[in-house]
C-alpha cells in the first residue's frame, strides 16, 4: 500500500470541464502535455480538491463548493495570494502555478498549485511508517514547532499587511461566527443561544499579540516526507488565513484533538490520529507550545471553547447545505448529530470552566 495520499474518482456532482481547465491552462503559460487524469481528494468536507496527472507532471486545483457559501468564504482568489505571499517567508507553502478570478471557466474563481507529494495523516497512522510511540511524540512536537514558526513570522512586513486587520480579531471572530452559526440554523439543532452569550461575555478584552495564524491547522492539512516521516515538507489549505491572535489558532487545531480518553462521541468524529500511542494531550500541546513559543499561557477556556463553536459553526453550514439538497455527499449525512455534540460539548467546558 502506498503511504502517499491518494485521490479517487471525481463525485459526479463535483464533475470539472476538463477542456475548459486545460486551455486555461495553456493560455496562462503553464507547461502541460495531453490530457491530464482526473482525480479528486475526499480529505476535506468544504473546498473540492483535484488532481490533474499529466503526462510527467501532477498538480492540484483547489475550487469552492456549489450551493450557498457565507460572504466571506471559499475565497479562493485570495487564498492563491496568501500562498504566494508566504512562499519566501515559510517554506512550507506548495508552489502557485494559476489563478482564475472569474466565474467564466468553471462557473468559479479556482486556483492550480503543484502538487507535493507526501504522506497525509487522516484518521490513523499506518502502520508502514514505522513510528513507535516516541516517535509518534517527535511527530506532534514537530508539527507544533511548524505552527510556532508560522506564528513567529514577522508580520510588520508590508507585503504581509494586507492579509488582515490584527487589532480586534478576537471580538470579530465571536460576532461573525454567532451571525453565520444563527443564519445557518436547522430545525434539528440547538441554538445554543447560552454558549454565544458566555462567548461574548468571556471573551479577552485583547489580543495576546498579532501575528500570522493558519485557522485549519492540523494533521490532514500537514505533508511529511515519505522518506522521514518526521519531516514536515508541506501546510495546506490557507484560505481562513489571517493576522490574529495566535491562542485562537491554537484553539482552533485542539477542536479536532480528539484523545484516547475523550467520550465516544467524540472518538467517532475523529478525523486525525490524535489518539495514537506517543500522541500529546491537549493540555500538554498547549504546555509544547507555550515552551516552544516563550509566551506564558494562563487559563485556555475561552480559546478552546471557541475554537469547539467555530467548528461547530463549520459543521452546520455544511448540514445547512447537505439539508437544502445543494450537495448529496453521504460525508454530510451525521453533521446536524455532530452540531448538536459540539454545541453540548461546549457547554460541559463552559461548566467545567466555572
Amino acid at each position: 500500500m502506498s503511504l502517499i495520499d491518494q485521490p479517487r474518482d471525481v463525485r459526479d456532482e463535483d464533475a470539472l470541464d476538463l477542456g475548459a481547465v486545460n486551455a486555461f491552462l495553456r493560455a496562462n503559460g503553464v507547461d502541460v502535455r495531453g490530457a491530464p487524469e482526473l482525480k479528486q481528494y475526499r480529505g476535506g468536507a468544504s473546498n473540492l480538491t483535484y488532481l490533474l496527472r499529466y503526462e510527467g507532471r501532477d498538480l492540484i486545483l483547489r475550487r469552492p463548493p456549489a450551493g450557498r457559501k457565507a460572504k466571506s468564504a471559499h475565497d479562493m482568489v485570495r487564498e492563491a495570494k496568501i500562498m504566494a505571499t508566504l512562499a519566501p517567508v515559510y517554506p512550507f507553502v506548495p508552489k502557485i502555478v494559476a489563478v482564475c478570478e472569474g466565474d467564466d471557466v468553471l462557473g468559479a474563481p479556482f486556483y492550480v498549485m503543484e502538487r507535493l507529494e507526501g504522506v497525509i495523516l487522516r484518521q490513523d497512522i499506518p502502520s508502514a511508517l514505522g513510528l513507535d510511540e516516541g516517535g509518534v511524540r517527535a511527530l506532534c512536537t514537530r508539527v507544533i514547532d511548524t505552527l510556532a514558526a508560522l506564528h513567529a513570522i514577522d508580520v510588520r512586513d508590508e507585503s504581509l499587511s494586507w492579509i488582515g486587520k490584527g487589532e480586534g480579531y478576537v471580538t470579530r471572530q465571536v460576532v461573525g461566527w454567532s451571525e453565520r452559526w444563527r443564519a445557518a440554523l436547522t430545525d434539528d439543532v440547538d441554538p445554543i443561544e447560552d454558549v454565544l452569550a458566555w462567548l461574548e461575555a468571556n471573551k479577552p478584552a485583547c489580543e495576546t499579540r498579532i501575528c500570522l495564524i493558519h485557522n485549519d491547522f492540523r494533521f490532514d492539512n500537514i505533508v511529511l516526507d515519505p522518506d522521514d516521516p518526521l519531516r514536515v515538507i508541506g501546510v495546506l489549505d490557507w484560505e481562513m488565513a489571517t493576522l490574529g491572535d495566535p491562542l485562537m489558532d491554537l484553539g482552533g487545531s485542539l477542536a479536532y484533538w480528539v484523545e484516547a480518553s475523550d467520550d465516544p462521541v467524540f472518538q467517532m468524529m475523529r478525523r486525525q490520529p490524535t489518539n495514537a500511542p506517543g500522541m500529546l494531550t491537549r493540555t500538554e500541546v498547549i504546555g509544547a507550545y507555550a515552551a516552544k513559543t516563550g509566551v506564558e499561557i494562563g487559563s485556555f477556556a475561552f480559546y478552546e471553547i471557541f475554537g469547539l463553536f467555530r467548528l461547530a459553526g463549520i459543521i452546520q453550514q455544511i448540514w445547512w447545505r447537505f439539508r437544502a439538497g445543494q450537495t448529496t455527499n453521504p460525508a454530510f449525512a451525521t453533521f446536524g448529530t455532530a452540531s448538536n455534540y459540539l454545541g453540548s460539548r461546549c457547554r460541559r467546558l463552559i461548566e467545567e470552566s466555572r
